[in-house]
């Protein structure tokens, strides 16, 4: 037995780490380690250019439950840019446009996002007391992505005693508005059984202070079905 700490996600909207460009930003399915570390460094209060701050976290092993992966949204925004040509060393943006007049362009960018999201997840192989009081008493608003997705319920951590990331996270505790339901795919920073399936993952932070990550491992482990004999 070892111990976790254990809290849920859920939120009305969420986006999660696919590689950003311009003109499209994308969302997987489920929150990475970044994601996951990155809101526990923010309800400690640990800014993105506190390089030692968030050297305390890296010790930790994630596990993500999906409970709930949300359905697809697509959000649709128009960006007027300037050229170079039409405003030389304008001193705002309103100058610019002004000097600019007609001569400016019009780009269509998008924005992924999931929506009506529950995961669980698990902590462990570091202490965990400072981090389980930093999530009950969050330094910043945590938000699960961009700013515009913040957390639905708080996030209820707690710590527990389990054989396994897969066994701590079925003790995470759903907000009473949301229905029972059952973790059908848990990603692990660490192997859970022989058969898990190893996958890659472009969310292991670098520098925050400049959105520079590497790839990194991850183990997708399916829970068996109570009807399958689990």
């Amino acid at each position: 037995m070892a111990e976790y700490l254990v809290f849920t996600l859920c939120a009305g909207m969420a986006a999660m780490g696919d590689l950003a460009g311009h003109e499209r930003r994308g969302t997987l399915t489920w929150p990475g380690r970044s994601a996951v570390l990155g809101l526990v460094a923010a309800a400690a209060g640990i800014r993105r250019d506190d390089t030692q701050g968030l050297a305390r976290l890296e010790p930790l092993r994630v596990a993500v439950g999906v409970i709930d992966d949300g359905i697809p949204l697509r959000d649709y925004h128009t960006v007027e840019t300037i050229p170079t040509a039409a405003a030389k060393r304008p001193d705002s943006r309103p100058a610019a446009m002004l000097t600019a007049g007609r001569a400016t362009n019009t780009a269509i960018t998008l924005r992924d996002y999931r929506v009506g999201v529950t995961y669980a997840v698990a902590l462990w192989g570091a202490p965990l007391d400072a981090f389980a009081e930093a999530l009950k008493r969050p330094a910043f608003v945590l938000y699960l992505g961009r700013k515009s997705c913040p957390l639905s319920a708080p996030p209820d951590p707690r710590r527990v005693e389990a054989a396994g990331p897969a066994m701590a996270l079925t003790q995470a505790r759903l907000p009473p508005f949301r229905p029972p339901g059952r973790i059908r795919l848990v990603a692990s920073d660490e192997r859970i059984t022989a058969g898990d399936v190893e996958d890659s993952r472009n969310d292991m932070a670098i520098d925050r202070t400049k959105w520079h990550f590497a790839t990194r491992p991850v183990y997708m482990h399916r829970p068996a079905r109570k009807e399958d004999g689990a």
